[in-house]
């Protein structure tokens, strides 16, 4: 089954992009099989950004995206809000890559399940 997460908000602040990638990562966890893609646009493309440092004890969401993609999710960065947001290819997590809408389109196409925050 493929599944498409597709997140909006900051990736602090709100807790929306957090949760998404709860269970982003709980689906790969509880369900084998699962093709599980995150697509980040608008101001969660900032969740794939490297180097974050947040206090102890508090979430991290570059490395929960690194924990998606080393189960064999796929992380997707809309690349209009990068430029919008001067977020350069060589600033996001490695394994997280610029996409587009028509990537978007072709995902949400090939979906079984399309969960948006």
């Amino acid at each position: 089954m493929k599944t498409l997460m597709i997140l909006n908000d900051p990736p602090y602040g709100t807790e929306r992009t957090y949760n998404g990638l709860r269970l982003a990562l709980n689906l790969q966890r509880m369900q084998e099989g699962i093709e599980v893609t995150v697509f980040l646009m608008g101001d969660a493309i900032a969740a794939a950004k490297k180097g974050q440092l947040t206090p102890n004890g508090y979430y991290n969401l570059e490395r929960m995206i690194g924990s998606v993609l080393k189960r064999a999710g796929r992380v997707l960065v809309c690349g209009t809000c990068m430029d919008a947001r001067a977020l350069r290819d060589e600033e996001i997590v490695e394994g997280a890559r610029r996409s587009s809408m028509d990537e978007l389109t072709e995902a949400t196409v090939q979906a079984d399940k399309v969960l948006v925050f």
